[in-house]
């Protein structure tokens, strides 16, 4: 669960909570709106301008998204009711200014929100949306459905890993669209699956089991990067859509990793949707994790659950909420 030094952490690269960023302004030209909320572009800016400039186009759209999400959080804790008082963001300041003066040199939170262009005002308001979610979040992260992730989920405690490669589809928000890109990827994987065939037919007659198998792995990676490198839109298509090794949580969203890890080396899955598109998947390596105690990782778990929570959230408000992306 998110503490105050990782919002530091998170803060110095401008990469706060909409809540921080969005203090509207008159004039102030929305990046986004969010059922009529406002995430003025200077949030977005602010970002955008702590990144070399030949990242930022790639970066701009993940920013966004966050700073999105952000909000939609916001309002749903809004609707929960969840309810800070000011003492107690005057106790999480209290905190922040106290461990940057036993860090050392001299750092002063007021000097840090100064070079980020950021007012007292703006950030005690991102302390409250803070301390809301810190609150929400232990309410839901009992004892109890923490057991009940880690006897569910024990690949994402143990260590495991998993080695894949991916081929990304854009798709808009539209069942056309969708379908579209649904239909491409099938026949993509079509097209894979009949190329490492002819790579298999080529084996000699005498070539044993073991061989055949490790014929058909070397064959369905080649063909599957070989595509991903004409096909995927995303970054890794350079590297033949490899995206290295990764564990169950806290790496990939979760429908890509939930994916990934009920496939076998050299197995592709059927398209899967996150936010970014339609993914196909090949695993092309696993290794196991090591026996582990729920009591030895437990603030492990209580991460990973807070960080799905948050996720659902979102899947679940996201689509039906009404967002306007600005020029």
């Amino acid at each position: 669960m998110p503490r105050h030094i990782g919002f530091l952490a998170i803060l110095s690269l401008c990469f706060g909570p909409a809540a921080l960023l969005a203090q509207n302004t008159p004039t102030a030209e929305p990046a986004a709106t969010v059922n009529g909320e406002a995430i003025p572009k200077v949030a977005l800016d602010r970002a955008l301008n702590r990144l070399p400039e030949e990242q930022r186009p790639k970066a701009r759209g993940e920013i966004l998204d966050f700073l999105i999400d952000n909000v939609i959080v916001d309002q749903y804790l809004g609707q929960m009711k969840i309810n800070i008082e000011a003492k107690e963001v005057q106790a999480r300041i209290d905190e922040m200014k106290e461990e940057l003066k036993k860090s050392g040199g001299d750092q002063t939170l007021e000097k840090l929100l100064q070079s980020l262009s950021l007012t007292e005002a703006e950030f005690r308001e991102q302390i409250g949306h803070d301390l809301r979610w810190e609150r929400f979040a232990l309410q839901q992260s009992t004892d109890a459905n923490l057991k009940a992730l880690f006897d569910k989920h024990l690949d994402m405690f143990d260590g495991s890993r998993v080695r894949a490669r991916h081929i990304l589809i854009g798709a808009g928000s539209d069942e056309k669209s969708q379908g579209a890109a649904i239909a491409e990827l099938a026949q993509l994987k079509k097209q894979i699956e009949a190329t490492t065939a002819q790579a298999l037919a080529k084996l000699p007659a005498t070539a044993d089991a073991l061989a055949r198998e490790q014929g058909r792995g070397k064959a369905i990676e080649e063909a599957f990067a070989s595509v991903a490198r004409e096909k995927s839109i995303c970054p890794s298509k350079r590297d033949g859509g490899d995206v290295n090794w990764f564990p169950r949580a806290g790496s990939m969203v979760e429908a890509f990793a939930k994916a990934a890890f009920t496939l076998k080396p050299y197995e592709m899955s059927e398209p899967i949707k996150t936010q970014f598109g339609y993914h196909l998947i090949l695993v092309t390596g696993r290794k196991p994790g090591q026996e582990v105690k729920f009591d030895d990782v437990k603030e492990a778990v209580r991460e990973i659950y807070c960080n799905q929570l948050r996720e659902a959230i979102c899947n679940k408000y996201r689509p039906e909420a009404k967002i306007v992306i600005g020029k």
